[in-house]
C-alpha cells in the first residue's frame, strides 16, 4: 500500500522546511527564557520561587485563553474522553513534570553557568531524547526511521556540545552544577513528544498548552513548599518587570512545538530548537554577558558544529541510482 501523505507538507498544507523555521524560533524563545528565569532566580536568591511565578503566570494567562475560546473548553472534554477509551494514556498529561523540571534548572543554575554553557548542556539531553522518542514512536507521528543523515546529525550535535563544554567547563562544582540542565534536555524531547499526543486528541494546541502547565505548576508548587519550609520563604521580588515575561514565553514555545512536532518528528524538533537555542544564547552573551562567564572561542565554535549537525540531519541522503525511485 502507498502513502498518501505528502512529505513535504505539514498537515495543514505548509510546507515542511516552514516548519523547521519556526522550530529555530521556538529554540530562541527558550534561549530568551532561560535568560529571564536565570536572572529571576538570581535576583530573588531563590530558583524555586522563580519557577512557581514563570510556571504559575503561564497557567493564569492559558486559563484565562480557555475562558475565551470555545475550542480549548472543547479539547479538555475530548482529552478526557480519550484517557477514558484509552486512546490516550494518563502519563501523556504530565509533560509538564519535565517542563517544571527544565524551567527550575533555569532559576537555579543558568546565571552561575551563563546562558550558553546552560544551552549546549540542554541540547545534549535534548538530541538524546530526540533520537530515542522518534525510535520508539513516543511522538504523535509514531515511530520514524533513523536515516543515516539523522544519525550523523546528532552525532555531530553532541560532538559540538563536548567541544564547548570542554572548553568552558572549570572545576568538579561546574560539573555538578551541568547535571541538571543535562537531564532536563532530556525531559524536553519526551515532553514535546507528549504535548504533540494530547494536542492530536484535543485538536487544540491551546488545551496541550494548558493541562502542560496546570501539571507543571502543581509539582513546582509542592517542590517550592518544601524547599520554603526547609530553608524559609523568599519574599523580596525585584521590580522589573521584564522578568516576569517568563511564563508567556514558554506558553508560545511550548504552544508552538505541540503544533508542529507532528510533522517534524521528535528529533527534527530537537535539532532545530537546538539551533534556535544555541544561537540566541551566543548573542545573548555576546551582547548582554552574565557577569563572569565572557563569551569564549569554543562556545562560538560549538555553535556553528551544532547548526551544520541540523543543516545535516535535515537532508536524508539517498544512495546511488535511487534519486528518482518513486
Amino acid at each position: 500500500m502507498t502513502s498518501t501523505r505528502a512529505p513535504h507538507l505539514t498537515n495543514a498544507g505548509a510546507p515542511v522546511w516552514l516548519a523547521l523555521v519556526f522550530s529555530v524560533l521556538i529554540g530562541a524563545l527558550y534561549a530568551v527564557q532561560s535568560r529571564v528565569n536565570g536572572e529571576l532566580g538570581h535576583q530573588i536568591g531563590d530558583g524555586f520561587t522563580a519557577a512557581v511565578i514563570s510556571f504559575g503566570s503561564g497557567l493564569v494567562i492559558l486559563s484565562l485563553g480557555l475562558i475565551v475560546f470555545r475550542r480549548g473548553r472543547r479539547g479538555l472534554q475530548l482529552v478526557a474522553r480519550g484517557v477514558k477509551a484509552k486512546r490516550l494514556s494518563w502519563w501523556h498529561l504530565l509533560g509538564g513534570l519535565a517542563g517544571a523540571l527544565f524551567v527550575l534548572s533555569q532559576g537555579l543554575v543558568a546565571a552561575p553557568l551563563g546562558i550558553a554553557l546552560f544551552t549546549v548542556a540542554v541540547v545534549a539531553g535534548q538530541t538524546v531524547s530526540g533520537v530515542l522518542m522518534d525510535r520508539f514512536g513516543i511522538g504523535p507521528g509514531g515511530r520514524r526511521k533513523l536515516h543515516a543523515s539523522k544519525i550523523v546529525g546528532a552525532g555531530l550535535a553532541l560532538v559540538a556540545v563536548a567541544f564547548t563544554v570542554s572548553g568552558e567547563l572549570r572545576g568538579s562544582d561546574a560539573l555538578w552544577l551541568l547535571a541538571l540542565p543535562l537531564i532536563a534536555g532530556i525531559g524536553q524531547g519526551w515532553q514535546q513528544a507528549v504535548n504533540g499526543q494530547v494536542r492530536v486528541t484535543a485538536q487544540s494546541a491551546l488545551t496541550a498548552t494548558f493541562l502542560n502547565f496546570l501539571s507543571g505548576t502543581i509539582a513546582l508548587v509542592l517542590a517550592a513548599l518544601v524547599h520554603g519550609l526547609l530553608v524559609g520563604f523568599a519574599l523580596d521580588l525585584p521590580g522589573n518587570p521584564w522578568l516576569y515575561t517568563g511564563g508567556l514565553i514558554g506558553c508560545i514555545f511550548i504552544a508552538g512545538a505541540a503544533l508542529v512536532v507532528r510533522t517534524t518528528g521528535v528529533l527534527m524538533l530537537g535539532l532545530c530548537i537546538v539551533a534556535g537555542q544555541l544561537v540566541c544564547a551566543l548573542a545573548l552573551d555576546l551582547l548582554a554577558p552574565t557577569q563572569g562567564h565572557p563569551l569564549g572561542l569554543t562556545t562560538i565554535v560549538g555553535t556553528a558544529l551544532a547548526l551544520v549537525a541540523v543543516v545535516i540531519a535535515a537532508v536524508r541522503w539517498r544512495r546511488p541510482g535511487r534519486a528518482h525511485a518513486r
